[in-house]
């Protein structure tokens, strides 16, 4: 895939020529790549590519696509955020003036942009993974039921614990998002031991907080020295610092959207329990195959156990009695299908 960078240029460009009197927003898309397939753009959030985490997720579901011959690599392009997040919506429209036919919006923060630009862009796609933008005929929310895939992964920590406290680190509050895994993994955790504690600690208030390692570090060792043997995190990037505290306290970490052992340090892998999966790249994929096959879903597609869109992880490294024994995988599937058969309903939001 080219550079992002590309795209910056394109962004200055663009605005110049609309300064001079050129295109609007609305024009056809132009010619697309070799063999007339569709174009896709996908815009980053803050982390970008290399976040081992949410962005890392998109981005394979687009070199699936591309892997699977549904986009061809030279019709595709990339744009990511800057580090506050300011860009998003110039961003947005940067690859909707490209005239790309499905722009991929990586993270909720980029819903209130796109309301204002979607009528602008009538042959433009746009899915917004995590989205709440308002309903229109080329606007698809890819949303998910984090809460059933965190229910797993508390019902994992509070079989695996020997404390009898455990923790939960949130990026941003506020929004209902993270607040949906915290509603999750306690439940989980009460489902198997109602007298384990979850201790609870989020980073902030704004997108910033995705991004900070070093305050995830900070109250990851809080929640260590307070009690917990077993941490999750749901807090983007700055989830690296709940493993690095890990590593310093002998402590037991539950990783987030993606597989996080396996981008983990040699060292930081043995003490990761398990990882809540959130397939964005099935959604994104998903939403690149629709739009292939001329039946783009408007409003909000729901991707829960049901749907394959969350999950936990079992790999090479934690497939052992050490830390995710044969047991416990058998507990947590037969949990699953509870959840999936309507017997275990699961929260959405904490307790009061």
């Amino acid at each position: 895939m080219r550079s992002g960078k590309w795209l910056v240029v394109v962004l200055a460009a663009g605005l110049l020529a609309s300064a001079c009197g050129g295109g609007s927003p609305g024009e056809s898309p132009g010619g697309g790549g070799s063999g007339g397939g569709i174009r896709v753009g996908l815009a980053y959030d803050v982390g970008g590519v290399g976040d081992k985490s949410f962005n890392d997720a998109a981005n394979r579901g687009l070199q699936q696509a591309i892997d699977e011959g549904i986009v061809d690599e030279d019709d595709t392009e990339f744009i990511e955020a800057n580090a506050s997040g300011s860009d998003r919506d110039d961003n947005v429209i940067a690859l909707a003036d490209e005239g790309f036919d499905l722009v991929v919006a990586v993270g909720f923060a980029f819903s209130e942009g796109i309301d204002k630009i979607a009528s602008d862009y009538p042959d433009v796609n746009f899915a917004v993974v995590d989205g709440f933008a308002k309903e229109a005929p080329n606007v698809s929310n890819l949303v998910f039921k984090e809460e059933e895939g965190s229910f797993l992964v508390g019902a994992a920590a509070a079989m695996k614990s020997e404390a009898g406290t455990v923790g939960f680190l949130g990026g941003q509050q506020g929004t209902g998002l993270i607040e949906k895994f915290e509603a999750g993994y306690t439940a989980g955790v009460q489902e198997v031991d109602p007298n384990i504690e979850v201790l609870v600690e989020y980073i902030g208030d704004s997108t910033a907080a995705f991004v900070d390692p070093t305050k995830g570090e900070a109250l990851s060792s809080k929640m260590y020295d307070d009690g917990a043997d077993i941490i999750y995190h749901a807090a983007g990037g700055s989830g690296a610092g709940l493993f690095k505290a890990a590593v310093e306290k002998d402590g037991l970490a539950i990783g987030v959207d993606s597989d996080q052992s396996l981008t983990a340090s040699s060292e930081q892998r043995k003490l990761i329990l398990t990882s809540m999966l959130k397939r964005v790249d099935t959604a994104v994929f998903e939403a690149i195959q629709q739009v292939a096959e001329d039946s783009f879903r408007k409003g909000f597609q729901t991707f829960g156990l049901a749907e394959d869109g969350v999950d936990y992880a079992v790999n090479k490294y934690n497939d052992n009695p050490q830390l995710l024994s044969q047991e416990i995988q058998d507990e947590l599937d037969a949990l699953k299908q509870d959840i999936i058969d309507g017997k275990i309903k699961v929260p959405t939001e904490p307790a009061a």
